[in-house]
């Protein structure tokens, strides 16, 4: 993102070539609890330790970057209840943005409350936070990707280096984090710095220039202290005078390729944003948004295309508010390519932000840090992809007991809003039983003409007043003791339910 076009953050509160022997990944992925383990590459897919295609599908969580030192939002909320919503709409990483501020010594947290929520986090710092967030989305079936996103809490930086933060202590402090989480699979990888630009160039061969170089630099020293982790490289801005947003023009992939000394290791990661962060000659184009794939094609979807390697959009985001980038996110989505058509073979992504105080764009959530943005969230819908598999648990029926077990589920309906003409309610999806849903169905009846007006998170039939809704691709799969949710629109008002209940199928 143009960063010097945007506004602070707030700190106080091409044609598809064919894959031959290529795993075709389907929507039934949720059924292969893929996930398991470290990931590597294999042409343009990511595969789990077992060989199953995953797709990353998640969002940027930010505030580790900033003077806070924590992820923003803990001053209203517990970082469990956030990590569980994620979830529950169907995220399933996280890309963590931090700066080398976090690893100086004894660097403590602010703006957390620990007045009834995050109080095991009271103390800590802010490395220790990071490692109970790491936990906790371990123990729920995220992933994290940890994003060196700033030398230090003051700003962005062009290179990946400044006059404070030398190259030496880049490279000290990615191989630290590496060490870490050795042996940590919850951590699948590092995305080496953020949004490098002018006068930052790829392939230049000047070292103190060449973003390709240093990323094969540090790339190569992560890896000799955890050789499973994957290596995230952005694009730059700037490519033989043709320029982009800053980390998203990958074009000098195709003639200098990033080399590292562990092979598929390496993802190619761009940025993309709307007119609500900066305007881009295409957005004014009279073909627009149909021009749009082939600049994206141009910039960084080639690598994909042409199977060189994986693709992952790490930061893309829009206010929603002019039409333009509506327009622009709903082609964007599209050819992204969605998981129940092209499972896992597909672009990787993470949405920015979770976070509602990005000024530029929002984020999934509103500004109580509670209320879902449905509408932001349903642009997603299409690629979102299943849950990873959070390994088994103890007691029995776990995941792998050979001693049995049942599937069960149970789903607590709740009106949001009603405002006579229409209503909102969500329904909770929870596995009750000792062993893993695969899929589940929720029944209801309304005592009125009530029908349902749109859904998200699930699809539905209805007949008279009793609806059935079916999980979505993405959420069918629920680990013991987790949950899940969808939403719903109806009208008229009135919309309390009687007879809900659940079903795993």
């Amino acid at each position: 993102m143009f960063r010097t076009l945007r506004r602070a953050l707030c700190v106080a509160a091409a044609l598809l070539l064919p894959l031959s022997g290529v795993q075709s990944a389907r929507a039934d992925v949720a059924d292969e609890a893929a996930g398991a383990g470290y990931w590597h590459t294999s042409g343009r897919q990511i595969l789990d330790a077992a060989g199953k295609p995953v797709r990353i599908a998640g969002v940027n969580w930010f505030g580790f970057e900033t003077a806070n030192h924590v992820v923003h939002g803990l001053w209203a909320r517990d970082y469990k209840s956030m990590i569980d919503q994620m979830k529950s709409l169907g995220y399933n990483t996280i890309r963590m943005p931090y700066s080398d501020d976090i690893l100086k010594p004894g660097t403590m947290p602010d703006s957390i409350n620990h007045d009834g929520k995050n109080t095991d986090l009271r103390g800590l710092t802010s490395l220790q936070v990071l490692d109970r967030i790491v936990a906790y989305a371990g123990q729920s079936g995220l992933k994290i990707v940890l994003d060196r996103h700033r030398p230090d809490a003051a700003g962005q930086s062009a290179l990946w280096y400044t006059a404070s933060v030398p190259e030496s202590t880049w490279i000290t402090n990615l191989k630290a984090l590496a060490t870490r989480y050795k042996g940590n699979s919850t951590v699948i990888g590092i995305d080496l710095h953020n949004e490098p630009h002018d006068p930052a160039c790829w392939g230049c061969g000047d070292t103190s220039r060449d973003w390709r170089l240093a990323a094969q630099r540090a790339g190569n020293a992560v890896l000799s202290a955890n050789p499973e982790l994957l290596i995230m490289v952005e694009g730059v801005q700037s490519y033989n005078g043709t320029n982009g947003w800053w980390g998203g023009n990958l074009m000098g992939v195709a003639q200098h390729p990033v080399q590292l000394d562990v092979p598929n290791r390496l993802v190619y990661s761009a940025h993309d944003y709307a007119t609500s962060v900066a305007q881009q000659s295409w957005f004014s184009d009279p073909s627009f948004p149909a021009n749009m794939p082939g600049i994206w094609d141009k910039y960084w979807g080639y690598i994909f295309k042409q199977n060189i390697a994986p693709v992952w959009l790490g930061e893309f985001g829009t206010t929603l508010q002019p039409s333009v980038d509506q327009k622009w996110l709903a082609e964007l989505v599209k050819y992204l390519r969605s998981t129940s058509a092209y499972g896992a073979d597909s672009f990787h992504w993470t949405f920015w932000s979770w976070n509602p105080n990005s000024g530029d764009t929002g984020g999934i959530l509103k500004d109580d840090w509670q209320t879902v943005d449905t509408v932001k969230d349903g642009y997603l819908a299409s690629v979102k992809a299943p849950g990873f598999d959070p390994g088994p648990g103890p007691g029995p029926g776990g995941p792998g007991d050979p001693g049995g077990g049942n599937a069960t589920c149970s789903a607590a309906y709740t009106v949001g809003s009603d405002w006579g003409g229409g209503f909102n309610a969500e329904v909770k999806v929870t596995n009750t039983g000792t062993l893993p849903l695969k899929s589940w169905k929720v029944t209801w009846t309304w005592s009125g003409s009530q029908k349902v007006t749109s859904m998200w998170n699930a699809s539905h039939t209805q007949n008279g007043a009793a609806v059935t809704a079916l999980n979505a691709a993405h959420n069918g799969s629920v680990p013991v003791g987790g949950s899940t949710s969808f939403g719903l629109g109806g009208a008229p008002g009135g919309g309390g339910a009687t007879g809900v209940s659940c079903t795993a199928t």
